[in-house]
């Protein structure tokens, strides 16, 4: 694939720097310009290849033509009406946050909405930093596209190229205010377990060496999680609060379940709600 497009990506870590190695490895990107505060992460996502020149934002808008933002949530809301604000009539810009009803507020009302297209590439690891730059770390995955009827119908057909074509994702399509329910009780509340579940084993075991030698691979998938970013998780956390409060209550009544249970005797009972979990398989390995 060739393309004349230049790409600007605010946020040159986990997802942001996959971001250009897959565009620029399919040819959806010309040019991916790398636009970050951090000097350390700029001088690395140069060395690593990752992008092809670094520019401050005011000089990176007046060439490129899509601007992915890859910033912590917090970020964003105070970002993008600012960035949209510089916009000339055909540039694009999306952003790749886990949360979408603050964005969608602080926007809603912007005269240059319609050049905004909100997203979701719903993959990763628990690293973060340039470093943690997988290339071909969303072929397969899926992207959530959100409030399409808000963006001009051009800049999203631009958009579903570059997860299509340029990162060949699977497309979904949902509003905001699902977005955040969703993935509250899918993504999020993994998380807040997985810090949980690690904070408990640290509390009561104290015998670090016997942590390391008796986790295996059961433990370790699911404490990875928490071995995530606390500052971009804790973002998270709090702009989503009321549907992890919603979810966190349903996990802690089920924990309070398989307890009573127990303390009951009743491991014929425990048994069925295990088995009744293992329905979660027949799910997950949908084709």
């Amino acid at each position: 694939m060739e393309s004349n497009k230049v790409v600007g990506i605010l946020g040159i870590g986990l997802i942001g720097g996959s971001m250009a190695l897959g565009l620029r490895k399919s040819g959806w990107a010309k040019e991916c310009i790398g636009i970050d505060t951090n000097r350390p992460n700029q001088k690395r996502a140069l060395e690593l290849g990752l992008i092809d020149r670094l520019l401050p934002l005011d000089e990176a808008l007046q060439i490129i033509d899509v601007l992915i933002i890859a910033t912590p949530v917090d970020n964003l809301v105070e970002q993008l009406p600012k960035i949209l604000d510089q916009f000339n009539q055909k540039q694009i810009v999306i952003e790749v946050g886990s949360t979408k009803s603050p964005i969608y507020e602080a926007l809603k009302n912007h005269p240059r909405r319609k050049q905004f297209v909100s997203t979701h590439p719903m993959a990763g690891t628990e690293f973060s930093g340039p470093e943690a730059a997988i290339d071909g770390l969303f072929e397969g995955k899926r992207c959530v596209i959100c409030d399409q009827e808000l963006s001009d119908p051009d800049a999203e057909k631009t958009i579903e190229s570059l997860y299509q074509d340029g990162l060949h994702m699977n497309l979904i399509y949902m509003d905001s205010i699902s977005h955040d329910v969703h993935t509250a009780y899918i993504s999020h509340i993994s998380h807040i377990c997985s810090f949980a579940l690690a904070n408990t084993v640290l509390e009561k075991e104290k015998d670090e060496k016997r942590i390391f030698e008796l986790a295996s691979t059961g433990f370790e998938s699911t404490v990875r999680l928490a071995k995530s970013s606390p500052e971009t998780w804790i973002q998270i956390f709090h702009q989503n609060q009321e549907n992890l409060m919603d979810v966190l209550d349903e996990y802690i009544n089920t924990l309070l379940k398989y307890k009573g249970l127990m303390l009951s005797g009743s491991y014929d009972k425990l048994k069925e709600e295990l088995a009744k979990a293992n329905d979660i398989g027949r799910i997950l390995n949908r084709k």
